[in-house]
């Protein structure tokens, strides 16, 4: 579903932490030209994959700083974010001056493809290598990819550590987990999809894993949101490629919900931004892009468990303290063409005939 939100500062009370408020000091250093410029636009589209709740703060702390500037902010899908985007790019029709979206590989391809218009970020010079590509396509958060459980109804000692963990813990009991696995499906999430060719690198047992998946139905879903809420339900007991700061975000307020960290691997999500070449407010795009990357911004962001990207901002949901506290186990999805890799039509259609093989949907 799309949810469209319009952001200004009229009747909002910002609520910033001590952190934040230490880096709200310093504007994003943005050139005056492009300011000026942005503010005779006076309005600034976005197509985003972050739920409008989870980007509250940051989106009220850019109507702060530019009253001037109205914000309008559609909360969609990543299929939707690339399918929508794409059709009105072809019709000629008004369209996003920005895009930011967790289906990685599907903004790279829109780069690719000669859809995103280059702007060298003077905050890109805080972000760590792999981050960016071009001046085209700026990765935005470092979020982990992690199991998600129901406390109440699976036992300490069961939480999986590990990708093969949680495959001897599927085959152990098969029946006590038919139904109650849960993940994104590859084929109807740009996201799920990523996520799961992702695992196909990384897993050596992949073609194991699959069939485990299979073996106990896992119900697949295109909505994080509805992931959490099964599984907190106890619906579903243990999700697995779930995002790490939507999940600490709604484990605030749902103590039921556990967190399992993969020891043996942890892939890193980044949600990438770019600025349509087409767009019909650029310049306030590129000041919204560099408030996004700014450490204010990125602090916004750590607040509202995003984990923030920048290694110069503080808190528990940011880059280093999952730096510290996972280290090696990390898989930082790089931002560039590998990602193109399975969406060569002919590799797409093999490896999802292969998961639907796997899961006997097919």
């Amino acid at each position: 579903m799309s949810r469209s939100v319009k952001w200004s500062v009229v009747g909002i009370v910002l609520t910033l932490s001590t952190a934040h408020a230490r880096a709200a000091d310093a504007a994003p250093a943005t050139a005056p030209d492009v300011l000026a410029a942005a503010e005779k636009e006076g309005k600034l589209v976005i197509y985003s994959t972050t739920d409008s709740a989870s980007a509250g703060a940051l989106l009220k702390d850019f109507a702060a700083l530019h009253p001037g500037i109205q914000v309008e902010y559609d909360d969609i899908n990543s299929t939707e974010v690339y399918n929508r985007f794409v059709s009105e790019a072809a019709a000629g029709a008004a369209s996003a001056d920005l895009l930011w979206s967790s289906a990685m590989d599907l903004q790279i391809k829109l780069v690719a493809d000669g859809y995103a218009q280059p702007y060298a970020s003077p905050e890109a010079r805080a972000l760590p290598q792999g981050s960016v590509w071009k001046d085209q396509a700026y990765g935005t958060t470092f979020e982990p990819i992690v199991f998600v459980y129901n406390k109440r109804l699976l036992k300490p000692e069961e939480v999986p550590q590990s990708h093969a963990d949680l495959i001897k813990l599927l085959r152990a009991n098969p029946e006590r987990f038919r139904g109650k696995l849960t993940s994104y499906d590859p084929e109807r999430s740009g996201l799920g999809f990523l996520l799961i060719t992702e695992d196909a690198k990384h897993d050596p047992a992949f073609a194991e894993t699959e069939k485990a998946y299979g073996s106990v139905a896992v119900k697949l879903y295109t909505s994080t949101g509805a992931m959490l809420e099964r599984i907190a339900s106890g619906e579903h007991l243990i999700g697995f490629n779930m995002i790490g700061s939507y999940a600490a975000l709604r484990q605030r307020k749902d103590p039921s919900l556990g967190i399992a960290y993969p020891r043996d691997y942890m892939l890193v999500m980044s949600r990438v931004a770019l600025l349509p070449k087409a767009s019909r407010h650029p310049n306030a795009a590129k000041v919204f892009l560099d408030h996004l990357l700014s450490q204010r911004g990125q602090q916004a962001l750590a607040g509202a468990a995003l984990f923030a990207i920048r290694s110069d901002v503080a808190g528990e949901q940011t880059a280093a303290a999952l730096n510290r506290s996972a280290g090696a186990s990390l898989k930082p999805i790089p931002v560039g063409p590998p990602l193109l890799e399975y969406l060569d039509q002919t590799k797409r259609l093999d490896f999802l005939k292969r998961w639907q093989q796997a899961l006997g949907t097919k």
